[in-house]
């Protein structure tokens, strides 16, 4: 059985990440702070290593260099969430075994197929369409549900609510569903189900202040025959919502009060741990999140197929981007599109030579670290190397962990 160790998760994130693991035959022990989490990794060697940062990334520099120190810990990958940062940072943590970071918030079908990929392991997500947002103001919560029933969205909204009535000043908080364009059967019970246990899940949510704005008679008909959500109405226009659950005070415009209480809902919701749309929903592109979690991404410009091969698949190894060039015109168009974070260069190639390169690249001012690896090996051609810009130089042939490290080594340290 695979096994994740999770570290300083908060509950949102933590509780349904453990809770979706655990389902999947996946094992999940929990770590808080530096001792328990380095006590915990020596102890299970887990398969994976999951660490949630609030606030600052550099609260895991005790940990991380203890587990490069030991060598059996050194090798376990880790998994990253937390608050933006720049590239440059996320790169130097490869080094510790960092694999992907996820800014915050993280989309959570993203976040789980990282997982399963590093696992190498199938785990299943729920791809159903489904639009689910939450909204708060004053002391009501709006859920909305448009497009299908996904059973994973509809498991986060549980942990969502909990979080939203821990963060929030509520007396006695009252909670309206809409699911306006939904036509549902008694094909979708189960997720019906499934969708009013997670919303009464918590106490603190009576189930008579929960309103659910819909115009299926089917859902109308599970409710009304369900014990366990007597209390629960079925309303078909938001006036009746309203009326019985908002205290609008002198306001008397209704449609006003949809406004305050809706469109302007409380901005202190916005954000969290992980985002209720998933990198699949549309309106945005899932690969927007391999800006934050790719860790490392390498330009390899060597005429030799031999050499380049052995390098890029090294790299591939470690998780890296890894990509190969064998002429340096090629090199130079690729930089008008792409940014690396070290760049890892032969000084013989068949058109450019690397000197041609080096100088090019001063006189544009680019501040990628150069690791020049060729086999010139005489003074005047390392003088000449970093006098151009190089960073470091390495005389082939070299091993390849010695040329990762070297790599690593000359990344931009973290500012």
């Amino acid at each position: 059985m695979k096994q994740v160790l999770l570290i300083d998760a908060p509950p949102l994130f933590g509780e349904f990440l453990k809770d979706k693991l655990v389902a999947e035959q996946v094992k999940v022990e929990l770590a808080a702070g530096d001792r328990d989490a380095f006590q915990k990794l020596v102890n299970t060697l887990p398969d994976l290593v999951i660490i949630d940062v609030e606030n600052d990334i550099l609260t895991l520099q005790d940990f991380l260099d203890s587990k490069i120190q030991d060598p059996n810990a050194v090798r376990i990958p880790i998994i990253i969430s937390g608050p933006e940062i720049p590239r440059n940072q996320v790169s130097a943590l490869v080094k510790y075994g960092v694999v992907k970071y996820f800014a915050k918030p993280i989309k959570f079908d993203v976040f789980f197929e990282a997982i399963s990929m590093i696992l190498k392991t199938t785990l299943t997500i729920d791809d159903t369409p489904c639009v689910l947002e939450t909204h708060v103001n004053g002391n009501i919560i709006f859920v909305e549900i448009a497009q299908g029933l996904n059973r994973d969205k509809l498991s986060l909204l549980k942990y969502k609510l909990k979080e939203i009535l821990d963060h929030g000043a509520f007396h006695d908080p009252k909670l309206i569903l809409m699911m306006t364009n939904l036509e549902l059967t008694f094909v979708d019970g189960a997720n019906l189900e499934l969708l009013f246990d997670n919303i009464i899940e918590d106490e603190r949510i009576k189930r008579t202040n929960v309103k659910v704005l819909s115009l299926n008679e089917f859902t109308r008909e599970l409710l009304d025959g369900h014990p366990l959500y007597k209390g629960i109405e079925v309303v078909d226009n938001v006036t009746d919502v309203l009326s019985s659950l908002v205290d609008s005070g002198t306001t008397t415009d209704l449609a006003q009060v949809v406004s305050d209480k809706l469109l302007r809902s409380d901005a202190e919701q916005s954000g969290g741990a992980i985002e209720m749309r998933f990198g699949a929903d549309g309106g945005g592109n899932a690969m927007e999140e391999a800006v934050h979690e790719s860790s490392l991404k390498v330009a390899i410009v060597d005429d030799d197929a031999v050499t380049g091969a052995i390098l890029k698949n090294s790299f591939r190894n470690v998780n890296a981007e890894a990509l190969l060039f064998d002429s340096g015109v090629a090199f130079m168009q690729s930089l008008a599109t792409e940014k690396y974070d070290v760049i890892i260069l032969d000084l013989y190639l068949p058109d450019l030579s690397g000197f041609d390169i080096l100088a090019k690249l001063q006189r544009q001012g680019l501040r990628t670290p150069i690791l020049v690896y060729s086999q010139a090996s005489s003074r005047e051609a390392v003088i000449q190397a970093l006098s151009l810009g190089a960073k470091s130089y390495l005389a082939k042939p070299q091993k390849p962990a010695v040329i990762i490290q070297k790599a690593l080594d000359v990344l931009e340290p973290s500012a």
